[in-house]
């Protein structure tokens, strides 16, 4: 079978589609779409304007990263992409559902408030892009595209500075996904990959870099992603901003994540 992935470059749930093509074998086209137009883009083609969206042979469309994951387990199902034990596969398919719901707004919140300090990092982001935009564009379109994107994602210095002070407890989550074995198995998982994509992307900011790589979820991160576009040179954040971050980690607790995943 064949496809065809229309996404942004950069975009973590787009990631975490990408690696699950990858390991399916699938092969597949890609479109890419500049951000922000990819909103109307999407809406015309997927009726939702957020990106991944995947256009199969014979012409069926999926729109999201969670609906991509589950179709693709129906069209492939190895490597399956769930457990199949049945309380395993609940406790995944919470973790993705938080992953996608939760992580995936505080990390574009935070990205871009950083950006909109640092709009000069932006060109960093389009590396490996495979859009025909001349590299000196970049500079003149980088105000527009933080604007736009700031505003739809309700990108603000208090929202980024409240999502940077619940961090830890996200990290003390995934961390407790980890050690219970909802995460890092020796098979990648949905919730693997979505939780994953957006860790790695926030990892691009070099304030964060360093102390999510002391931890168990960005390793998973870089272990699942260790190459991914994009650098936003430390100093961007306010250094009080990351003071919660300094602090040691929650030791997680058996089966912590577990429920964690029911809170979420």
């Amino acid at each position: 079978m064949a496809a065809t992935l229309f996404l942004v470059h950069g975009s973590h749930p787009c990631a975490t589609v990408e690696r699950a093509l990858a390991l399916k074998g699938i092969d597949h086209r890609v479109v890419e779409w500049p951000p922000p137009l990819h909103a109307p883009l999407q809406t015309l083609l997927f009726r939702r304007r957020t990106v991944p969206g995947i256009r199969f042979d014979g012409g069926e469309r999926v729109s999201g990263s969670r609906a991509i994951l589950r179709r693709l387990d129906e069209l492939v199902p190895e490597p399956p992409l769930l457990p199949s034990d049945p309380a395993a596969r609940e406790r995944v398919l919470e973790a993705e559902r938080w992953g996608d719901e939760v992580l995936q707004a505080v990390v574009r919140r935070v990205l871009w408030y950083a950006l909109g300090e640092r709009p000069t990092a932006i060109p960093s982001f389009q590396e490996h892009s495979r859009l025909p935009i001349p590299k000196a564009a970049l500079p003149l379109m980088s105000p527009m595209i933080v604007a736009v994107e700031q505003r739809m994602n309700h990108a603000t210095p208090a929202g980024a500075r409240a999502d940077l002070a619940d961090l830890p407890g996200h990290l003390d989550r995934i961390d407790g996904w980890l050690a219970d074995g909802t995460l890092g198995g020796a098979r990648e998982n949905a919730a693997d990959l979505q939780i994953a994509a957006s860790l790695r992307l926030l990892m691009t900011l070099e304030d964060l870099r360093e102390p999510l790589a002391a931890r168990p979820a960005g390793q998973l991160a870089l272990r699942i992603f260790p190459q991914f576009d994009g650098h936003v040179p430390a100093g961007t954040l306010p250094a009080d901003w990351l003071t919660s971050l300094s602090a040691p980690a929650t030791p997680p607790a058996k089966g912590r994540g577990k429920r964690a995943a029911a809170r979420g």
